[in-house]
């Protein structure tokens, strides 16, 4: 039995984020000589289950987010000093800097995925992006495999680092639920958006583009979590055409709201391989993404492109008078021989 130890989430069962839903799945479609031991910030749980999807959990009092990241991470790993895995799994670079230490004391193998560049990321202060570069190249010089979710990143860690590394994306299947629920299309008018509130994933560029063309739109986020949010819904919450919509964590409801739109409005600028593009792409609906890299390889150039409130307002046109558009098609056949759990599990057992 290979014992894999993942650090760097907020834990499971996966009620966060990417990386939540990635060790959820991980773990759900693991091969029976596995032995997963993740850690989950008890912070996070009221209810603290022993085990997971036939995973251990092990509970630290820090939250995996924010500056505490970096001594969740760094507790982390001087625990497994003592419980010995024969793999590491790390999630993210926050406490990467303790690396170069926790390699020198332990045998395992240190598979870290560096996520998307979070050093890039608008919401962070000048020191703390370069605290985050830093860690980041610590994560890369001290890992035994790098592990990208993209190939702009792997594209990236190549020319700034001189190393390969494994890229392995996301599922999205997940969104699909196991026994799909029946939806009334009585709503089907409206475009969706869906991501986290920030500047970087293009909320205002949206925003401004549907205030502009009169088309409907249901975006969802975190509305309430940062003065940026606060201000985009205080500025768009009285426009007519466009409904702003609280974080939706349940399955159903978002699996009904996927279901019956239009099509996906993809705004993020930063980062790889995005998970809630990849969960939009298996409902066979027609993406329309902020025109960079990242989503062009994700969508393999197969999707509409903005990169302006008025470009993506020419492209919703076009897309409305050409109900025929078979965008929706190719990315629902990208998505199922790409992002889906069982075969994003196996590479990574691959890599361990």
């Amino acid at each position: 039995m290979k014992k894999i130890a993942v650090i760097g989430t907020v834990g499971i069962p996966a009620t966060y984020g990417g990386f939540e839903t990635l060790v959820e799945n991980l773990t759900r479609y693991s091969s029976d000589d596995l032995e997963y031991h993740v850690f989950c910030s008890s912070k996070h749980y009221s209810i603290k289950k022993k085990e997971h999807n036939n995973a251990k959990l092990i509970y630290l009092p820090f939250k995996a987010n924010g500056l505490q990241s970096i001594i969740y991470d760094i507790i982390s790993m001087i625990y497994l000093l003592f419980l010995r895995p024969e793999v590491v799994l790390i999630l993210g670079v926050s406490g990467c800097v303790f690396l170069p230490i926790f390699k020198f004391f332990t045998k395992a193998k240190i598979i870290t995925n560096i996520d998307g560049m979070e050093w890039r990321r608008d919401k962070w202060s000048p020191p703390v992006k370069k605290f985050l570069k830093l860690s980041e190249r610590m994560a890369v010089s001290f890992s035994h495999l790098v592990i990208t979710d993209n190939q702009a990143i792997f594209e990236y860690v190549e020319k700034e680092y001189k190393k390969k590394s494994t890229v392995i994306a996301y599922g999205g299947d997940h969104a699909l639920l196991n026994t799909p629920i029946e939806t009334s299309p009585n709503d089907n008018s409206y475009y969706l958006s869906l991501c986290r509130i920030e500047p970087e994933n293009n909320v205002e560029m949206i925003l401004e583009s549907f205030k502009m063309s009169g088309f409907r739109l249901k975006f969802i986020g975190n509305w309430n979590n940062s003065n940026f949010g606060k201000k985009m819904f205080h500025l768009y919450k009285d426009v007519k055409n466009i409904e702003l919509i609280n974080p939706v964590y349940g399955l159903e409801e978002l699996y009904i709201i996927r279901k019956n739109c239009r099509g996906y409005i993809h705004g993020h600028s930063a980062g790889g391989t995005n998970p809630s593009l990849v969960e939009a792409m298996h409902f066979c609906k027609p993406i329309f993404a902020f025109d960079c890299n990242f989503n062009r390889y994700s969508t393999e150039d197969a999707a509409h492109y903005f990169y302006s409130p008025t470009s993506l307002h020419s492209e919703l046109i076009s897309f409305e008078k050409h109900p025929s558009d078979k965008t929706g098609k190719m990315m629902k056949k990208i998505a199922d021989r790409k992002y889906k759990w069982e075969v994003i599990a196996k590479m990574y057992e691959k890599c361990y």
